[in-house]
């Protein structure tokens, strides 16, 4: 199967690597490891989405599953109907912030409750590669269509609490934020949509927004009008990437704290998740605001089951991914557009400004090293920075009175990736080329 089973779902180039027939076998083999009778299943819109749709949908029919149709969608959107349709499973088609050529799909099991490569996905590789189906049901499951679009929507315009009327530019990519906007409908928000027509085939720019370079038609159209802020979506519209009203764009972690801020305010007391990649100041934010900090994993399987473990009512991740109690401890990037636009609409500042002091401290950005030996690398750090704290919730982070790195190994490539943040500037960029050196070694 070229390795298209991953950590958290599967995702290979169509046509190739990603077939129907295989798209087939994963629909049998799903209701074969859950035993689910009733699975939603939404997709983007890219090209193949369609016949891989068909060729799962047969295989899921095939063992008996009633296939709730959600019809062109966002994976938030997609979550939101597993829960509210009381749905056994549910299947996005989408490789998200991939090329067009790429698709895939996201698993959940009942809930929202994402499968990983160690809860399910590595299972179903299993049962596909060995053909260990179930036995096909004597009744095939429907095939039954629902637009969640109008409930979801509603679901997060009930959040709104907008004192005055924003502008607000976004960036879709031509992608599945589209879906997302029906949410803003009928708000005091002024939208300029920017590539808003569906095309799978990214005419314009990829439709990700922690590739900075995305972000760089916003930014100027940003610059050339006068907005509040922008917000701009990937693929499947499950990250959103914000800039200020300057046009310069604003830190992932800068908008987690936000966000924690303004839903503290209604629910004081409450727990919080920050990836530990994120800056000081976001746990120290939560904390001013009254709420309880908690460091996550990277990765959303874990974040939503440690959100699960303590009720948080939210988490933000580096990359852009903003989770939601109030979404089945799921991603919603609308909802957080909508969280940073009543914030903003409550203040006398600007984006910009709301964001400044929380900037105290200075980050490296996430540094990537190509590595022939990865544990000797995480031996050699462990050994030269034994005195500080070392925390193995991710990888190895390190932490000094002024400073403090996280190193973590890809998944798939020989790659070390370090973020690293300091009180100074000049402290940042020292020891940032420090452990860069002893990396690289």
């Amino acid at each position: 199967m070229a390795g298209i089973f991953k950590a958290y779902d599967i995702r290979g180039i169509y046509g190739k690597t990603l077939t129907d027939d295989i798209a087939e076998k994963v629909g049998r083999a799903i209701p074969t490891f859950l035993g689910c009778k009733k699975v939603v299943v939404g997709r983007d819109m890219r090209p193949h989405s369609e016949p891989l749709f068909a060729a799962l949908a047969k295989g899921l029919t095939a063992q008996g599953a009633d296939v709730i149709d959600l019809g062109l969608c966002s994976t938030p959107m997609s979550y939101y109907a597993n829960e509210t349709l009381g749905a056994d499973a549910s299947v996005m088609i989408t490789a998200s912030h991939n090329p067009g050529e790429w698709n895939g799909f996201k698993i959940c099991r009942a809930n929202a409750i994402p499968l990983s490569g160690k809860t399910g996905i590595a299972d179903i590789e299993k049962i596909v590669e060995t053909g260990a189906f179930a036995p096909a049901a004597e009744n095939p499951g429907r095939l039954i269509p629902h637009d969640i679009g109008p409930a979801y929507a509603a679901h997060v315009a009930s959040f709104a609490d907008l004192r005055r009327p924003l502008r607000v530019l976004l960036d879709f990519g031509n992608a599945m934020g589209i879906a997302e906007a029906r949410s803003f409908e009928g708000l005091p928000l002024e939208i300029t949509r920017l590539y808003d027509t569906l095309d799978g085939t990214f005419p314009n720019h990829e439709a990700n927004p922690l590739q900075t370079s995305t972000l760089a038609d916003a930014q100027a159209a940003v610059r050339a009008g006068q907005y509040d802020f922008a917000a701009a979506f990937d693929g499947d519209a499950d990250r959103a990437g914000f800039i200020d009203e300057k046009g310069n764009i604003v830190p992932m972690d800068m908008i987690t704290a936000l966000i924690a801020k303004t839903l503290l305010a209604k629910n004081p007391g409450a727990h919080i998740f920050y990836d530990l990649r994120s800056s000081w100041a976001v746990k120290e934010v939560i904390e001013e605001c009254g709420g309880i900090p908690h460091q996550s994993r990277v990765g959303h399987a874990f974040i939503k089951e440690q959100m699960r473990g303590v009720d948080a009512i939210f988490a933000g991740e580096l990359s852009g991914h903003y989770y939601f109690k109030a979404n089945s401890f799921a991603e919603s990037s609308s909802l957080a557009v909508l969280l940073v636009a009543n914030l903003l609409s409550q203040s006398d500042k600007p984006l910009s400004e709301l964001i400044r002091p929380i900037k105290r401290y200075f980050a490296s950005g996430e540094i990537n090293s190509s590595v022939a030996d990865a544990p000797a690398v995480l031996a050699r750090l462990r050994e030269r920075y034994a005195d500080a704290s070392i925390l193995e919730l991710d990888g190895l982070s390190f932490e000094y009175p002024t400073w403090w790195f996280n190193v973590r190994c890809s998944n798939t490539e020989p790659l070390v990736r370090l973020n690293l943040e300091a009180k100074t500037p000049d402290e940042m960029a020292s020891r940032r080329d420090e452990v860069l050196a002893l990396i690289r070694q």
